[in-house]
């Protein structure tokens, strides 16, 4: 373990930007928390708290400058890494004959140097790494910007009133995906915990000095109290098979008369990549453009297939959602589909909680089991 100062903090972002990165960071805007392109630690968050909960999310001031004392906003690296809409592809036709063309690209060359994600980001980002890098055929514009971007990760002392990582086994504490992590100790500096080369190679060249055995306690107990004070929980250890046998649960259709099916939670979701790819053409008809953008499961469009839309009702829709999330990704790709960062809970407009949509399922679940055997 490493100590870092605020000042050394300063040099490890200085660091980055001479090495070629564009820095991507949290800040405040329009009363959130959000991801953006950040020049130096004064864009940051410094003393800025949140309070959140179901479908409720507000920013306080502290007069303090700590710069990490807070949860996460509505962004993640997703809207980065995997674009909510980006140019695949060019087509134009020229005396009968079609040429393609692949898009330039959304960015410029510089890599991306994340700064500030939580365990339960890094973790989502792992599982969109098994989607468009770990397949049979790995997704050329994600392979791009995943490539060579750094990752500074923030170990997480203050979760969100929506926050349930620590049950998903993704956090509060960064245990993969970093280059370094950072437990920002108090107002003067941060633990530093390196992950792979790169991440030593760039504290070597800021300077920092041996932590010392206060310091590794402090930081133990601000993890502690992270995970003493996460504003969720949710048990896991008899999912995928409870959602599955309980498809026909009656708590589907109490939930779907609430949802609004806006699709806020898929665009929060730090690990949703379902995605339509779109072509349109020019008024000439000369030139035509491929596009992939965002989908959502709660589109009833989504499920449209020769004539008919497959789950043409919310239950259905919401069933599928939450069914894919908890279960199916776990046969599918050997994880569960949720981080437990919460997002869909703060970010949803009628404030529907998974956590609590799950337990209800569970609460009669017995019940249920026992009505269908028969006498």
């Amino acid at each position: 373990m490493r100590f870092i100062d605020r000042a050394g903090f300063e040099r490890l972002l200085n660091e980055l930007r001479a090495l070629g990165f564009d820095l991507i960071g949290p800040t405040v805007r329009d009363g959130a928390i959000v991801l953006d392109h950040i020049g130096g630690a004064a864009d940051l968050p410094q003393g800025v708290r949140e309070i959140q909960d179901a479908g409720r999310y507000r920013l306080v001031k502290q007069p303090d400058h700590l710069m990490f004392a807070w949860a996460h906003g509505p962004d993640s690296g997703k809207r980065f890494l995997f674009p909510a809409r980006e140019d695949l592809a060019t087509i134009t036709k020229t005396n009968g004959s079609l040429k393609s063309r692949p898009a330039a690209p959304l960015d410029t060359d510089r890599p991306l140097a994340f700064i500030g994600l939580r365990s339960c980001d890094l973790h989502a980002i792992a599982v969109q790494d098994r989607v468009f890098l770990n397949g049979a055929v790995a997704d050329p514009h994600y392979a791009r910007r995943r490539r060579d971007a750094f990752f500074v990760g923030v170990n997480c002392g203050s979760p969100g009133g929506t926050c349930f990582c620590a049950s998903m086994g993704t956090g509060p504490r960064c245990t993969t995906g970093f280059d370094i992590a950072l437990t920002e100790l108090d107002e003067d500096g941060f633990l530093a915990e390196v992950g792979t080369e790169r991440g030593e190679e760039v504290l070597h060249a800021i300077g920092t000095r041996a932590s010392t055995e206060e310091e590794e306690a402090d930081a133990e107990r601000i993890r502690r109290g992270a995970v003493e004070t996460m504003g969720r929980e949710l048990r896991t250890d008899d999912m995928p098979s409870l959602l599955y046998r309980n498809r026909e649960h009656p708590r589907w259709a109490e939930v779907a008369e609430r949802c609004l099916a806006c699709g806020n939670c898929t665009s929060a979701c730090p690990t949703c990549f379902c995605h339509d790819v779109v072509d349109t053409s020019d008024i000439t008809g000369v030139t035509a453009t491929r596009t992939r953008e965002w989908a959502s499961c709660f589109s009833s469009e989504f499920s449209h297939i020769v004539g008919m839309d497959v789950r043409a009702t919310r239950e259905a829709r919401y069933r599928q959602w939450l069914t894919h999330k908890f279960a199916a990704w776990i046969d599918q790709f050997g994880t569960s589909g949720c981080v437990g960062c919460g997002r869909c809970i703060t970010w949803c407009p009628v404030g529907i909680d998974v956590t609590e949509e799950i337990d209800a399922i569970r609460r009669t679940d017995g019940a249920r089991q026992k009505e269908e055997v028969p006498a």
